[in-house]
């Protein structure tokens, strides 16, 4: 329990055996912890150099000194298909930490390895609310905590897990394996009592992969304050040491970018002040030379170090591009998972396109794909009605007005190959999932599709209603492997965005137009009410298979709440290519604007939608016309 009154934010260390205020004998402990290695566990950059760190801060501390980490370690990363937890746990095994917790990505490789995976760590993995269903301790593999006595001090250390960390995050049926998850707000607190009273703990550290937000209600919920420490991890947030509701509360981002260091006072037998800080893992901090030869032996095994392709586009790997929309290096993927399963429709996950990186334009490596696809998923073909290939769809789109919207904005979440549609991400919608077109054509809900998927979805991971639909084929191929392949046929690739996922937030009226490439073509709409001003230069047509031309001019007038679209007739002809005289081709208008009613938090504005049918006449009898007319049950208007 942190003492009132007796938390300090700044000045000089307090002394590792000094007299406390009122004339107890003190202790400073010192507590490091790291969280969320993940994909830095296969590279030889800042994991050896965060072994450095930790030594370093262990031979710095006036002291006694307790490691601990927030869960993610053993996964994914670019060695995961080939090592599987091997890689990481080697290293780790170095570092000596006193206990982990064990985390969503910590069953990337099953229920079952967990066994192995702490079978191989010369350290305890916690799930103190992660519990055998019939005798109510932790599962197989797993402790339920850890006491740890150094220097005088004793600690104990519990592990906890959350319903969206663990359970939203992994295919596995938990309760069918005999495992509950208990509430970690009621359970954290009664085993830190516990341990105090019945133990005589000094210090309680409780390991939570549960990201901040779900961290601050467990130090909230620990009425008595006998939770001293929270160290967090799964949400990969950049958040130095700050006192909470008499507890300390930390996070040390992801990717061994930083380690948490907090000092804690220590007398008789309690917490009575603490100070602490983030400290980031740099170039200037030398590499493990013991860690980087574990990491470095393993990807000589695989070859992740040679280049297997160029690519005159980059390759956009990041978390902010995949989840929120259409990535060239997402169609890149899907496209070679369509062409490997001769589907019709491909799909990948954006959680599952890793490093939050960008790699290229230039020579891209093995381990440069690894590091982006470090899960062990293997391709499966399923066959999808058009109308569950939609659901599919839709089961991704996160609205801007849900509670993940409003904290990370509207998302996609998922790349696509073979399928284009429009997604309106708003409660209000009538459809999340629109204007599907498969292989170019309109879909239909009641035509049969070949689906291609990673492993992890066809059992129903992140949300994909799939787990009971038909398997096609269901192969022992990694996808990162036959990525791997697709680029290692091609010598330069050029991946880019396509039109295959469109943001809409607002619609226009349908217009019509006549195309004879002797002119323009100008269409004229009524803006919807929310529209203050418009990005002329986002302004373009589409085709339904992904051909775009610009606008040429565009006119929003803010008093009428009229909008002018331009375009060249002739190069509109170009882009709609061969058609007969008379020929209807659906067109759509997108264009970006202002909005007075959405504040978005991704995307820098909304972005509005019309319906063209332009009709093709023999070139040179005459100028385009346009007309605009309403567009029945659009949404927002």
């Amino acid at each position: 329990m942190l003492r009132a009154g007796g938390i300090v934010l700044g000045g000089s260390l307090v002394s590792g055996s000094a007299t406390a205020q009122d004339g107890e004998e003190s202790t400073t402990l010192t507590l490091l912890s790291y969280n969320d290695i993940q994909t830095a566990a296969a590279e030889d950059e800042n994991f050896p150099r965060l072994v450095t760190l930790i030594e370093q801060r262990r031979a710095a501390a006036d002291g006694p000194v307790v490691v601990v980490g927030g869960g993610d370690e053993v996964g994914p990363h670019a060695l995961s298909p080939v090592s599987q937890w091997r890689a990481p746990v080697d290293v780790l095994n170095e570092v000596g930490p006193d206990a982990d917790v064990i985390g969503n990505h910590e069953f990337d490789y099953g229920l079952d390895p967990i066994s192995e995976v702490t079978a191989d760590s010369d350290f305890p993995w916690l799930a103190t609310n992660l519990v055998d269903s019939e005798t109510g301790e932790a599962f197989d593999g797993t402790e339920s905590h850890r006491v740890v006595e150094r220097g005088g001090v004793s600690v104990g250390i519990i592990g906890l897990v959350d319903d969206g960390a663990t359970y939203g995050k992994t295919n596995i049926d938990f309760a069918a394996e005999g495992i509950t998850l208990e509430d970690y707000t009621e359970t954290g607190p009664a085993q830190a009592k516990r341990l105090k009273e019945d133990e005589n703990v000094d210090v309680v550290v409780a390991l939570a992969h549960t990201g901040i937000d779900d961290a601050e209600q467990l130090a909230e919920a620990d009425a008595d304050d006998d939770i001293d420490v929270v160290v967090v991890g799964d949400d990969e947030q950049f958040y130095p040491p700050e006192e909470v509701d008499g507890s300390i509360v930390s996070e040390a981002r992801a990717r061994a970018a930083y380690l948490s260091e907090i000092e804690l006072t220590v007398a008789d037998g309690e917490v009575t002040s603490w100070e602490g800080e983030l400290i980031e893992v740099t170039d200037d901090v030398e590499k493990d030379p013991t860690a980087s030869e574990i990491i470095t032996d393993y990807r000589a095994e695989v070859g992740l170090d040679s280049v297997i392709v160029e690519s005159e586009t980059p390759l956009d790997a990041t978390f902010g591009s995949n989840y929120h929309r259409e990535t060239g290096y997402g169609n890149l993927i899907t496209d070679a998972m369509r062409e490997r399963a001769d589907a019709d429709v491909a799909i990948t996950n954006s959680g599952g396109i890793r490093s939050d990186s960008t790699y290229g334009p230039g020579e891209i490596t093995g381990g440069d794909i690894f590091n982006t696809l470090p899960f062990p998923n293997s391709l499966v073909t399923l066959e999808l009605t058009g109308e569950e290939l939609v659901e599919a769809l839709e089961s991704q789109i996160v609205t801007l007005e849900s509670e993940t919207g409003q904290d990370l904005g509207e998302e996609v979440s998922q790349q696509t190959s073979g399928v284009r549609f429009e997604w309106v991400p708003h409660e209000d919608a009538d459809e999340l999932v629109r204007d599907v077109y498969v292989g170019g054509e309109p879909l239909d809900p009641d035509d049969t599709y070949r689906v291609a998927v990673n492993s992890y979805m066809a059992g129903g991971g992140s949300g994909y209603p799939l787990e009971d639909k038909p398997v096609v084929k269901d192969t022992d191929e990694l996808l990162v492997t036959l990525v791997v392949d697709y680029l290692r046929e091609r010598d330069t690739v050029a991946p880019a965005v396509e039109g295959r996922m469109q943001r809409v937030d607002r619609d226009l009226p349908d217009a019509s137009v006549t195309v004879d490439g002797n002119g323009k073509v100008v269409a004229e709409f009524e803006a919807p009410d929310d529209v203050e001003s418009v990005a002329a230069d986002t302004a373009a047509l589409w085709t339904a298979d992904g051909e775009h031309r610009d606008a040429e001019k565009v006119v929003f007038d803010a008093d009428d709440e009229t909008l002018m679209v331009r375009v060249d007739d002739g190069d509109l002809a170009e882009t709609i290519g061969e058609a007969d005289d008379g020929d209807e081709v659906p067109l759509d208008l997108y264009v970006e604007y202002e909005s007075s009613e959405y504040d978005h938090v991704y995307f820098e504005r909304s972005r509005l939608n019309a319906d063209v049918a332009a009709t093709v006449r023999n070139r040179g009898r005459g100028r385009g016309r346009s007309r605009g007319r309403d567009r029945v049950g659009a949404p927002g208007r």
